[in-house]
C-alpha cells in the first residue's frame, strides 16, 4: 500500500506562527492585554542581511505581492529579524478591508500590523515573555516606513469593555494574549481571539463552513 504524500517542506529559516484560541468570551485581568484583531492576511517578515521575505500563515511566499512592505522592512536598523503580523488594506476610514486584499486590486497600498517579534539580530526571542517582545518591537519599529506599523496594545483596560468597543467600531474583534507568555507556534491558550459577530470576516467564515460542509455531504451522498 503507497504511504501518504508527505506535506509540502516550510521554508528555510520559516518559523510557524502562534495562533490564538477561541473562548466564549475575553478574558480579564492584568495578567493580560489586548489588541486589536485586523481583517487581513497574517504575514510573517523575515529580514535576513539585504534580503526579505515574507510569508503567509502555511508558509507560502508573499514577498512579490507587497512592495511597501518589503520596503519598510528592507530599511530597518538591524542586521536580521522576523516579524509576525496582520497585512492589510484599509478604506478611507482606516479601516481594514478584507476585500481590498482579498482580489489583490490594493497589493501596492498593503501594510503591517505588527504585533510580535520572533527574531532579532540572530537572537530567538521565542523564550521571552510577550511583554519582553513588545517593547522591543516598539523600539525596533520607531522608525519605519510605511509599509510597517505598530498594532497597539491595551494593557490595563477589562477585556470585555475592549471588546464592546470593538464591535461598535465595527472591527473585526481582539486577540487577548498573557503578557508573560512564550512565542509558540500552533494554536496557544495564552492567546484568545474575540470576534465581533456581526463583522465581515465572521459571516465570510460561516458561509466558507458552509460551503465545505455542503461539499462534503454532496460526495457523501453520491457514494
Amino acid at each position: 500500500m503507497p504511504s501518504p504524500p508527505h506535506p509540502d517542506p516550510l521554508p528555510p529559516g520559516f518559523i510557524a506562527p502562534c495562533l490564538p484560541s477561541r473562548a466564549p468570551e475575553p478574558p480579564s485581568g492584568s495578567l493580560w492585554v489586548h489588541e486589536i484583531k485586523h481583517d487581513g492576511i497574517r504575514c510573517i517578515a523575515r529580514k535576513n542581511g539585504a534580503q526579505v521575505r515574507l510569508y503567509s500563515r502555511p508558509g507560502n511566499d508573499l514577498t512579490d505581492r507587497f512592495s511597501l512592505i518589503v520596503e519598510a522592512v528592507a530599511e530597518l536598523r538591524c542586521r536580521s529579524c522576523m516579524i509576525d503580523g496582520e497585512a492589510v488594506v484599509c478604506d478611507e476610514r482606516g479601516m481594514a478591508r478584507f476585500d481590498r486584499i482579498r482580489y489583490r486590486r490594493h497589493d501596492a497600498e498593503a501594510f503591517i500590523y505588527a504585533f510580535d517579534l520572533i527574531e532579532l539580530d540572530g537572537e530567538d526571542l521565542r523564550r521571552e515573555p510577550l511583554s519582553v517582545r513588545k517593547a522591543t518591537l516598539a523600539s525596533l519599529l520607531s522608525r519605519t516606513g510605511a509599509g510597517l506599523r505598530l498594532n497597539e496594545h491595551l494593557a490595563h483596560e477589562d477585556g470585555a469593555e475592549v471588546f464592546a468597543h470593538a464591535c461598535r467600531m465595527g472591527l473585526e474583534g481582539i486577540v487577548s494574549k498573557l503578557k508573560d507568555s512564550r512565542y509558540i507556534s500552533g494554536r496557544s491558550l495564552h492567546w484568545i481571539k474575540s470576534k465581533n459577530p456581526d463583522a465581515p470576516a465572521v459571516k465570510r467564515e460561516a458561509e466558507e463552513d458552509w460551503g465545505k460542509w455542503s461539499r462534503r455531504s454532496s460526495r457523501q451522498s453520491s457514494r
